[in-house]
Formats: C-alpha cells, structure tokens, sequence
C-alpha cells in the first residue's frame, strides 16, 4: 500500500529483496503523451522569467494574481476548454496556475467540484504559438471581462492588499506560489536546456515512474523517495499538463497524485534509500552528471549564469572555452566468499584517473580495496570534476604496486572514455568493466552533462621588447633590415588563452629614439605618452622566438593625470570609459562611460561570485572583481576576475575581453609607477620559458563542489585558479627573482629608460 506523508513526501512500502531488474524495453513500456523534452524547455524559459519579474514579488501582486486566477480565469478557461482555441494567460495568472497544477490532488479536487471537469493548460511549446495564444486569450477575455485589465504588471501598492480569502479548496496559493519561484534555483545551470540533457532527463524520469510501479505495492519498509534534479524537472514539467499526467500515471495509482509540498526534499538517508531503490531496480547508480540532489546548496566553482550573448566572437584570435560536468562511479562485482583473500590478491592495487589531452600531472589515486569494498557491494561516485571539452576524455588505470628490492608499478588494464562518444551514448553515459582476480570485475559506469561556453581565461606573460612598428628589438631583426636602426621601444606582454594559444599582444609604450650598435639610444617618455595598445591576434614569428606583433589594434588605453594632489590617474580607453585610479595604500577605481545605460563598479578583492569566506586582507590583495548592474541584476553580477599582480583574469563571454586587458594593463603600469617599484613583474623583457603545454593547464580540470575527495588530498591545481593565483601562476623561469635581476638583451636599452616617466607627485 501507499499513501502520502503530512510533510510533503512520498511514501511507499517496498521490499528490498528485488530479483527482476528493469531493462530498456520496461521503461519504453512507461507511457508519457506530451512532447517532453520540448514541454521542459519552455518550462524553464517560463520559471526565468518568472524569477526576473521583480514586480510579482509585491504583496498585492501576488493578492491581485490569486483573486485573478479564481475568480476570472477558472471560469473563462472552464468555458474553452473544450474549443481548439489556444490560450494563454498573462504572466500573473500563469504563475498561481502551474502553481495549482504542482499540487496535482487538490487541482482535481478543485476542478472537478466547481466545474465537474479536470481542465487542461494548452501544450504550447513555441514561442510563435505563446505569442498566437496570449492574443487570442485577450480577445476572449476582454469579450467576457470588458471592465478588467488583462496584462496586468503593475498595481498600485494600496490596492488589493486584504490577505483573507486566498485559499483554493483548501490549498494556501500564497504558499505554494512561493515554492515554485523556489524551484528554478534547482534548474538554473544552462546544460539543463539542452535537447541531449532533457532527452536523457525524459528517459531517466520514465525510469523513475517505472521504480515507482514495480515497487510500490511490494514489502513492508516505507522510506521517502527523492528525485534528482533532472528527474525533478521533467515531473514538474509533466505535473503542469493536468489530464496528461493523470492518464500517463494512471497505473501507478494514486502515489504520484499524492505528493505535494517541497519537490525533491529529503533527508540524507531518505537520498541513500532512493539510490539503492534505483540501484536495485537497473544496477546503474542513482546520481550522474548534473543530476544530484544538493546542486541548489552549492555553490559551483565555475561561474555558470553564463549569458548567451558572447561580445568577444568579435575578436577572432579568441576561441571559445567549453565546460562539462563528469561523473565517474565504480561498482565491483564478484562472490562475498572469500574477501579476505581477494583483499590479499589485489593488495597494492589502485586506480589511477589521467586525461587525454590537458593537466597529465592530474593524479587521484583512491586505492581499490579500500574504495569498493565488497561488503557494501554497491555504485561508489568516485570522481565528480569539471573538464574543459579540449581534454577530450579520460583514462582509468588498474595498477600493481610489487614490493622488493625495487618498487615498481605494473600497468593492468586501462579503460578510455572520451567525451564524443559519451555525448552520442544513451542518457549521455557509458559503462565499461575491467576484469580482475578471483572471478570479480570492476565495473565503471562515466556520465557528462552537454558542454557549456565557460568564462575565458586569459593571462599575460612578458615578451621581448618591441619597437614602433611592432617587431621586436633584435639582432635578428637589425639584420633582416639591413641594420637600420629600431625606432621606439614597447614593453609588450603575450596574452594566452586557457589553451596556450596566443590570443592578443599587449605593448605600451615606454620610449623614442633609435638604437644602433654604435650611436643614439632611446630616452623614455613622458607619463602622457605611455599609451598601451592591445593587437589581435598571434606574432607572426621570423627566426625562433622572435617576431613582429600583429597589425590589427583592437584597443588602446591613453593616461592623464586628473589632479595629482589626490594621487588620482586618469586614462581614456578606445571604447569609450575613463578608467580611474587613486593610488592610496589600498587602491580605489572607477569606471564610467557616459554613453552606456549600465553602471559598472571596479571592487578590491574578490566580490560577488567569486567571494571566499574567511579569506585574510592579503589573500585579497592584486585581485579586481569587475560587476555590472542591470534591470535583470539589481544587486550586481561579476563580469570578470582580474589579478593585476600576477596579469591574471578570467572573463564572462558577456563582457568586453580587451576593455579587462586594458584595465588590468593600466592598473599595473599604474601602480608600478606609483609604488616606484617592479609591480607585477612588469618589468620583465624577455620570453621567459612556458610550462610543457598539457602538464598542468590551468582550468582545464577542477574538483565540482558535491566531490567526496578530502580537501587534503586535493591537489590546488584541482581547485578554481584565483584559490590558488599565487602557485597557479607562478614565473616558471627558475632564473628570475625579481624586477632588479632581470637579465636582459643590451638591444633594449638600459633598465633606467623603463623607469623613467615617474609621477612626481608620487
């Protein structure tokens, strides 16, 4: 039997002891008549914009939507339901009916005892349709209701504000229209809209009503039964097509028309008994990429409100960056009898995860016999990770450590996954098996969620001094042009992107004249005419390491001093902001475009997204959060990361890429001056020697936030880059120990030309 609990959850007895596991072809055999997939897309278009509607958030809003669902739209609806006509409430109305419908067994109580009917809400899944709908819908409702506003999106504070009477059939609307504003947090990482994920969240929730079925009238144990988030999705999804989801759950009874108040809550054992549930029913585990239970209590370590719109497709030099969730469980099989000596067979053995392309120092080595003990015998998430796409897969190692005289590891077998193949698999996962001693195998089951555009990661590392023209000043190029002296000098920074790919060469200016083996030499000029220019593209090399920078300036950055009693710099960026910075023992800034609606703050420190609690003053010093404020984000939104100090940034595809490189430019030229000391190693003039690309390549692996590995064994290379800037981006030239040892070529000039220029009221 089965019966619904006072709180909320659903309940049911079953029996542990299940022989007959559930195949493909049982859950096919699971009937859904709505287009699912399509339903759940406009489902989460609907619950955004629910969410950016501020003005719902009103008391009477919220009053005047519930007066205006029961009294004027029931009826109307009542009336129609039966035309083929499509309509389409406004958005207040729309609200409170999903709300109602989310509440499947007082819905029907409601429908079918005022109108003797259960009514349906239109499979509308388009938007061309919606906007057909809404239309008609007005036309409908101003014939019925000619003295009633229709679009209702603001009302006066004053009006409609009696909190009596808001109850339907027992439901308290207010309630429930607050926890399905609630529920979009659960649904707001962007993989979540894609046709893959939702065909396999549709599959996966068939799955679920299929458990529910088989075991829901066996044995006499009752637990709670928690979804996950994908699942979640499509039930809600489901639950908001009335006659639909009746007839489609019809077999099960009445326990799916029973569960009401908070989708998806649960205790933690309530979350262990669900997965064994699931275990025992289709032995895959219950959890996979991007479908867990606690996504909306974390906090993730990669910004995911990434905006569709990307400014930076401009900048062709700049490639994409791409983001998948990955989750890796493993299960071993084989007899109970006998565990003693297969512990012994398989001792020194451990598993050893690396990846094809990208970070090959990545070591997590969990040791087999103390991971996947047999005595539990079930799925073990073993790694949780975010990869960038340009990893292109994983390699699971079984190793042998032998012990003697010399240690040395025996490679077993190794299993290789790649994320092609998992994005063309069923429910984007794949299972493999590695055969081991004594009639046991360990059995890998790896999920992915679609990949997402992720922010850039840019940095800037020193380069060779270029003249005028944008080549370097070299012997090299003296002889290419005959010995004709290099007029000019630049410092000039390399920016790579989170691939080592050169995206843009950053040069600002620093002195005039010639250099000649024999004669004149450059002279620095002054602070006004330091300007910095950010070209697009990669060097175009001539001999080696040495080249000439790209033509094509994407932006420039010019200074003036504002007022030098307040310490206060001044520069003029090509896109139209004045950058401004006050260069006090803790630096302020201001940015400000008067030709742009939007209000954009510069913040010491890490801010908003990027906050870390309990980090120390130090810890802070070098980074710049830069945010914007919009309609849709009162309170702010972090559009970009930057570490002055170690030339560092990471920046959302919505903002400008060269407006952060100029700023982050400026501030160090700015502050080396007025610290009158090698800020940022910006004094650097040579190429300084790169890590092997693909050794350790920041970003390109990270640890998700719900990963059961113990923050103690975490390598920093595993975590969020500006958790460890410091090491992450630490100089790799052994030789260099600062801006007063730098050895540099004599072609340059002398260390005292990229000194002068000074603020002398610094």
């Amino acid at each position: 039997m089965s019966r619904a609990s006072s709180d909320g959850f659903l309940l049911f007895e079953y029996s542990a002891a299940t022989s007959n596991r559930g195949s493909d072809a049982s859950v096919h055999g699971i009937r859904v008549s709505i287009d699912l997939v399509s339903a759940a897309r406009r489902h989460l278009c609907f619950l955004k914009t629910l969410v950016n509607s501020p003005w719902l958030l009103h008391t009477p809003s919220l009053h005047r939507a519930i007066r205006r669902y029961r009294d004027l739209w029931m009826p109307l609806i009542a009336e129609n339901s039966g035309s083929r006509t499509l309509l389409l409430p406004p958005l207040d109305i729309q609200w409170i009916w999903t709300a109602h419908c989310l509440n499947p067994v007082a819905f029907r109580r409601y429908c079918v005892s005022k109108f003797g009917k259960l009514i349906e809400k239109p499979a509308i899944f388009d938007e061309e349709n919606e906007d057909y709908a809404w239309n008609r819908c007005r036309g409908v409702w101003e014939r019925k209701y000619p003295s009633q506003r229709f679009d209702l999106e603001e009302i006066d504070a004053m009006e409609g504000d009696d909190p009596s009477d808001l109850r339907v059939d027992g439901l308290d609307l207010v309630l429930a229209s607050g926890e399905l504003r609630s529920l979009y947090a659960r649904f707001s990482e962007p993989f979540m809209g894609e046709t893959s994920f939702l065909i396999a969240a549709k599959h996966r929730y068939k799955g679920f009503l299929y458990m529910l079925q088989r075991l829901g009238t066996n044995g006499s144990q009752k637990t709670c039964v928690v979804p996950t988030s994908d699942i979640l999705l499509m039930w809600t999804t489901h639950q908001t097509f009335p006659i639909s989801y009746a007839e489609d759950t019809r077999e099960i009874g009445e326990i799916l028309g029973k569960v009401v108040g908070q989708w998806g809550s649960g205790t933690s054992e309530d979350v262990r008994t669900t997965a064994k549930l699931w275990e025992s029913t289709f032995d895959r585990p219950y959890q996979k990429a991007g479908a867990s239970f606690d996504r909306v209590l974390l906090k993730p370590t990669i910004f995911s409100e990434v905006s569709a719109v990307d400014i930076n497709k401009k900048w062709k030099s700049l490639g994409p960056r791409f983001l998948i969730e990955v989750c890796i469980s493993i299960k071993r099989d084989g007899e109970e009898k006998g565990e003693e000596k297969w512990e012994e067979k398989n001792k020194g053995s451990f598993l050893q995860l690396r990846f094809l392309r990208c970070h090959r120092q990545c070591k997590i080595d969990p040791p087999v016999s103390s991971l996947l003990s047999n005595t539990q015998n079930s799925w073990q998430q073993t790694w949780h990770l975010q990869c960038e796409f340009g990893t292109k897969g994983f390699v699971i190692e079984l190793w042998r450590s032998k012990l003697g005289c010399f240690r040395s590891n025996t490679l077993q077998e190794r299993l290789v996954f790649l994320w092609n193949d998992l994005l063309r698999a069923p429910s984007l996962t794949l299972s493999r098996e590695i055969e081991q001693s004594m009639g046991s195998k360990l059995r890998v089951v790896a999920s992915i969620t679609p990949p997402i555009q992720a922010p850039y990661l840019l940095k800037c590392v020193p380069d060779l001094v270029t003249d005028d023209r944008g080549a370097m000043v070299s012997d090299v190029i003296l002889r290419m042009n005959k010995f004709r002296p290099q007029e000019g000098r630049w410092l000039t920074r390399t920016v790579l992107d989170h691939a080592g790919k050169e995206c843009f060469v950053v040069r600002i200016r620093v002195g005039r004249g010639i250099w000649r083996r024999r004669g004149e030499a450059p002279v620095g000029v002054k602070w006004e005419e330091r300007i910095i220019q950010v070209c697009l593209g990669s060097w175009s090399y001539v001999a080696g390491s040495v080249g000439i920078a790209p033509g094509n300036v994407a932006g420039t950055a010019i200074p003036r001093e504002d007022g030098s009693q307040d310490r206060k710099v001044t520069w003029s960026l090509s896109n139209g902001y004045d950058f401004t910075i006050q260069c006090n023992q803790e630096p302020r800034f201001w940015l400000e475009n008067k030709d742009s609606p939007q209000t954009v703050r510069l913040m010491n420190g890490r801010k908003l997204h990027y906050e870390v609690q309990g980090a120390k003053p130090e810890e802070e010093e070098g980074f710049l959060t830069m945010a914007r404020f919009t309609p849709d984000s009162p309170n702010g939104k972090a559009t970009a990361l930057m570490n002055w100090k170690l030339f560092a940034m990471e920046v959302l595809p919505e903002e400008d890429a060269v407006l952060v490189l100029l700023i982050c430019t400026a501030m160090v030229q700015t502050m080396c001056e007025a610290r009158r000391e090698d800020v940022g190693n910006f004094l650097i003039r040579k190429r300084l020697k790169e890590a092997k690309r693909g050794s350790r390549d920041w970003g390109s692996v990270t640890l998700h936030p719900s990963s059961s590995l113990s923050s103690s064994i975490v390598d920093p290379w595993l975590q969020p880059w500006y958790l460890n800037a410091a090491m992450v981006m630490a100089l790799p030239d052994p030789d260099y120990k600062g801006g007063s040892q730098t050895r540099n070529s004599h072609v340059d000039g002398g260390k005292g030309l990229y000194e002068m220029g000074r603020l002398l009221a610094f």
